[in-house]
């Protein structure tokens, strides 16, 4: 039977919506984002050393309720304009340590969304008593005296763990690497210092915790473990650290023992939302994903092959 008439609020509601979308379109259209730089790389150790963990890449969120990192309240939205282009990097994790001196790990690389740039991951250092670097989060110091951790960057991550101190024999443990949501843990005479922890987010849809710093090694005893959200454990007697995680900037973990590599750091990570009704084209090196949470598209971008690539909203 044809349909004759209908209700007058549902012909106002069609002409309200109609009227509307193409000032839809039109934008600029608000974004929220995480965007988390690479890990820094765990400390390696020549004969007799132990390492600190490599720091937690940057992290910084405009999702309401949640934080970035360094016990920050999540920043303002960024507004993308209509046919805008936006630079997108994603920061590789820094190498780590050699197993021969000067043994230091490498620091992260940062990453970008638009005017968004999350610092890269203190690096650790392996060579005895030597202070971590500072980064997004800062590297553990290495073990045997009284080294302390490398700053973390304002509103992004914490500090990494101090050493065990003189004369605390016989580990020798390293501090554990700064994760974006809390100090690396101080290093030992019986244990390396445990990574700091990361941040929770539920951009995508689903409570994912990301930014865990990288355990510090131990030379006869336990390694520090991996800070949750992707942090590498240090290596035990004679060990090697374990890679932080890709796509968490997760330090990498310290070794222990002698002549051993430190882990490499985790890879960062760009998602941000568009409005459904917005789409976002990206150049040729980026590898992304897509999904439909609420009414907006989440974009996830774990690589970029060049520090050059863009995303263009329409």
């Amino acid at each position: 039977m044809a349909v004759t008439s209908m209700a007058n609020s549902s012909i106002r509601d069609f002409t309200k919506f109609n009227s509307m979308a193409g000032t839809f379109r039109e934008g600029p259209f608000e974004s929220s984002f995480v965007v988390i730089a690479g890990g820094g790389g765990g400390g390696g150790v020549d004969s007799g050393n132990v390492a600190g963990g490599g720091g937690a890449g940057g992290y910084r969120s405009s999702v309401t309720g949640e934080n970035s990192g360094g016990g920050a309240s999540a920043e303002t939205k960024l507004s993308l304009v209509k046919n805008g282009i936006y630079s997108i990097i994603v920061g590789a994790g820094g190498a780590g340590g050699s197993g021969a001196l000067p043994a230091y790990g490498v620091q992260g690389n940062s990453s970008t969304f638009s005017s968004i740039v999350s610092a890269g991951g203190g690096r650790s250092n392996g060579s005895g008593s030597t202070n971590g670097g500072a980064g997004g989060s800062g590297g553990g110091a290495g073990g045997g005296g009284n080294a302390v951790g490398g700053a973390g960057t304002s509103g992004q991550g914490y500090a990494g763990g101090a050493s065990c101190g003189v004369g605390q024999s016989p580990a020798f443990g390293g501090g554990g690497g700064g994760g974006a949501g809390a100090v690396g843990a101080q290093g030992s005479s019986s244990a390396g210092g445990a990574g700091g922890t990361g941040v929770a987010s539920s951009i995508t849809g689903s409570s994912v915790t990301r930014g865990g710093g990288g355990g510090a090694g131990a030379l006869n005893s336990s390694p520090g473990a991996g800070g949750a959200g992707g942090g590498g454990a240090g290596g035990g007697p004679d060990a090697a650290g374990t890679n932080g995680t890709a796509n968490t900037g997760g330090g990498g973990g310290g070794a222990g023992g002698n002549s051993k590599t430190g882990g490499t750091g985790g890879s960062g990570i760009v998602i941000f939302t568009l409005p459904i009704q917005s789409i976002a084209t990206f150049s040729a090196g980026v590898t992304q994903t897509s999904a439909i949470v609420g009414a907006n598209r989440v974009y996830t971008v774990t690589a970029t092959s060049t520090t050059s690539e863009t995303v263009t909203i329409s």
